[in-house]
Order: C-alpha cells, then structure tokens, then sequence
C-alpha cells in the first residue's frame, strides 16, 4: 500500500487500516532504537510516541508529509528517543534540517500537550466538568451555571476563570518539576 494511500485511509476516517499498515514500520524502528541503546519496550513507546505525533500532524490542515512515512516516523522516532535520553546538543539543533526542524517541533508541541492533559487530569472533578463544558462542547455560561447550579451566569463565568488559572498553575509546576 503507498503512502498516499494511508493518506487517503487517515482522511476518510480508516484510521485503524492506516495503523495497521504503520505497524509494519514498526520493526525498522525497534532496530534503530535498539541500535541507540534501548529495550524492546522502548523502542514501542518511542513508536507508539512517534504515531500519536504523526496523527495530530495528520489532522492539521496544513501539515504536508514532504518524505515517506517511514523516513518521518524514523525522523520523529530518532527526535524522541534522544528527548528521552536528553541527548540534544545545541551543535546537534543548529544542524538541523529543515524538516528536521518541523519534526523537532511537533515532539515540543507533543509534549507540551502531555502536559496541559496531565495538569488538566490534576483538576478536580467540579473543574475538569466546568472546562469541558465550555471549551470542548461550547456551552454558554447560562447553561453551564443550570448544569452546574452556579447562582448565576457571573458566578460560572468567575469559575472558569479560577480553574483555567489553577490547570495554568499546575502546568508551570508541572513544567519546572521535569526541567
């Protein structure tokens, strides 16, 4: 199957054939990673990793695969098990391809998410219902005060506010603590 092909399968919402056809990639990055020093069980972390990478690309409108999925999943398997290892030099950076470049950033992007989905999952229970009813299903703030019994639309407005700053809060320690 080419790679336009998988393309086409991620578009028309195949997305467990499009997999499927990746995971024979897999043993070609579990060489490299053993290769580096790593274990089986890291080279599938470093490829389940690098597909979840690959997906969120996939679903941006402007991303354009540029190179064969193996040479990108092998590019962005390599990126993360040197980020696992924290291996970077900043000679190593400067070298960097231009789509190299584009790798390096989806992995920071990656992980940034990680992070705002680890401090979100830090939220209690009352936040983590109040943020999703505004950000991920879009309700106004009267409704979300009925759902949630606020007293008013201003009470479930400041909330918000409070919660979004305690995720914000979280996340910076969250940051600070693995630098």
């Amino acid at each position: 199957m080419s790679d336009q092909d998988i393309v086409l399968l991620f578009k028309t919402g195949k997305r467990d054939k499009a997999f499927r056809q990746l995971y024979k990639l897999y043993p070609k990055i579990e060489k490299l990673i053993r290769a580096k020093g790593g274990s089986k069980i890291d080279a599938q972390d470093v490829f389940q990793e690098a597909l979840i990478i690959l997906h969120r690309n996939l679903q941006k409108s402007d991303f354009q695969l540029t190179a064969s999925f193996y040479t990108y999943l092998y590019s962005v398997s390599r990126f993360v098990w040197k980020d696992m290892q924290k291996q970077f030099s900043k000679q190593e950076l400067h070298n960097l391809k231009q789509d190299e470049v584009s790798v390096f950033h989806s992995i920071l992007e990656e992980k940034k998410f990680q992070q705002a989905e680890s401090a979100f999952r830090e939220l209690g229970a009352r936040c983590q219902q109040l943020l999703q009813l505004f950000y991920h299903q879009k309700q106004p703030f009267k409704v979300i005060a009925e759902l949630m019994q606020f007293k008013s639309e201003k009470i479930a407005k400041n909330q918000k506010y409070k919660c979004l700053q305690k995720a914000k809060d979280i996340f910076r320690t969250n940051q600070t603590v693995q630098s």
